[in-house]
């Protein structure tokens, strides 16, 4: 096996970019995914498609997964026709899900039992920014395991941190998650008071742009909200489910979240009035619907 062979598992929005970061910079992609309409989806020189998660291990010795929660993760790598059934003693999983932290430290565990190393390495941006090269990777695990996947994460990632043991990349992504999250919030909440006060929303961003209030999340995701343009970058249930694993985290720390529990509450909405499948800055419909919009 070369080293400039890897295994994808999860071909979905973030999946997908991935291996547009990877075959440009010389990597042979061996890939999977449950639904094989996404398989089909792949183009470019380099992509090999793999008929289950099992077929990716007997092919590579470093393996990313880019699923949608820690049980999907659990069944990929332990269930039938998984990633333990042919990886051998050495391999690497990289697991990119915004997971569960204790349920990560609890597969590293299993996983050091059969001899097979994990990092859990979570992505801070949406699939655009994949694209770009312009997100962040928080890793939890062994230094020298990170050290052997540095080229992996130099392909897609801007910069990388090493967080520490296992879990502690998982629990630093949700902590960012909340405040992106909240960011996306009040940035939809202003826009939308400044629609009903009759301040032009474009001008209003531009001065948010230029003042202190500025966050990144003006440029990513000011103009989708402004033009309606739910296209999903990440959708709105997927930020759901990581409210919910804050939430958790707050309650296992005895941390108070009084702003993200009401948060949830407004992603709950929206996802239940059919919005689940659109882009996170569809937050803002559910406060137009609140305005009266």
């Amino acid at each position: 096996m070369s080293d400039k062979q890897i295994g994808l598992v999860g071909l979905g929005l973030v999946g997908t970019a991935l291996v547009e970061r990877f075959l440009p910079a010389g990597f042979e992609v061996f890939g999977y995914d449950t639904d094989q309409s996404k398989i089909d989806a792949q183009q470019g020189d380099g992509f090999v498609a793999c008929k289950s998660a099992a077929e990716v291990a007997e092919k590579t010795r470093r393996i990313i997964l880019s699923l949608p929660n820690s049980n999907i993760v659990n069944k990929a790598i332990e269930g039938k026709n998984g990633i333990l059934e042919t990886a051998e003693p050495g391999a690497i999983i990289i697991d990119t899900t915004t997971a569960d932290p204790d349920m990560s430290v609890k597969l590293a565990g299993r996983l050091q039992k059969r001899s097979i190393r994990f990092l859990d390495a979570t992505i801070l941006g949406s699939s655009q920014q994949v694209r770009e090269a312009d997100i962040l990777v928080m890793v939890g695990g062994a230094l020298p395991v990170y050290d052997l996947c540095r080229d992996i994460f130099q392909a897609f990632a801007l910069r990388t941190f090493h967080l520490g043991s296992s879990g502690k990349g998982a629990e630093a992504k949700l902590i960012v998650n909340l405040v992106l999250g909240l960011n996306r919030l009040v940035l939809a909440e202003g826009l939308v008071l400044a629609q009903k006060a009759g301040v032009d929303p474009n001008v209003l961003l531009d001065v948010l742009k230029a003042g202190g209030a500025y966050s990144r999340v003006m440029d990513i995701k000011g103009d989708k909200m402004i033009n309606s343009d739910f296209t999903p970058q990440a959708r709105l249930s997927q930020h759901l489910k990581d409210v919910d694993l804050i939430l958790d985290m707050g309650s296992r720390t005895t941390t108070p979240l009084p702003t993200t529990a009401l948060h949830a509450q407004l992603l709950r909405t929206g996802v239940a009035t059919g919005m689940g499948d659109e882009d996170n800055s569809a937050i803002i419909k559910v406060l137009r619907q609140l305005a009266g919009i």
